[in-house]
């Protein structure tokens, strides 16, 4: 077999075995005012990750927030159900698939609190430094990813 064809036979099993994993991907749903436009963005860097997305706008995010059980102090403008889990404002992708994977004790989700300049649906020309935080049912929080 040819180099060439070898490369797109490989890429097509690579392609082929992928699907399964993205398949297993949870849905999400994400909460957020019907003005935000940062969120939809949000909501689209999600699905170019794999991840099926359905927006609910709602003008109660407090409400909602309270209701579900997110720290008033990591605090962010929507709010996602994945699974089991929590997502806080801009949490990238790659974050919250490696909180699906690891599947940490205790974590009830994970935050981006405020709007980080640079985190998905909020790129800007300046980026800023922020963390992910995992906070856990018990109360307890940590750093869960820099970015």
């Amino acid at each position: 077999m040819k180099p060439i064809a070898l490369l797109r036979a490989l890429s097509c099993a690579a392609a082929l075995i992928a699907l399964p994993a993205l398949a297993e991907l949870p849905a999400v749903t994400a909460y957020k005012d019907p003005n935000c436009g940062c969120c939809g963005a949000w909501a689209e860097h999600m699905r170019a990750a794999g991840f099926t997305v359905k927006e609910v706008p709602s003008a109660q995010m407090a409400q909602i927030k309270r209701q579900l059980g997110v720290p008033e102090a990591l605090g962010s403008c929507h709010t996602a159900q994945v699974g089991n889990y929590l997502i806080e404002g801009h949490v990238p992708a790659a974050d919250v698939k490696r909180l699906l994977a690891e599947a940490p004790a205790g974590a009830r989700g994970l935050a981006a609190p405020g709007m980080p300049l640079g985190s998905p649906g909020m790129e800007a020309a300046h980026a800023e430094r922020y963390d992910v935080i995992r906070f856990n049912a018990d109360g307890s929080r940590a750093v869960f990813a820099q970015h």
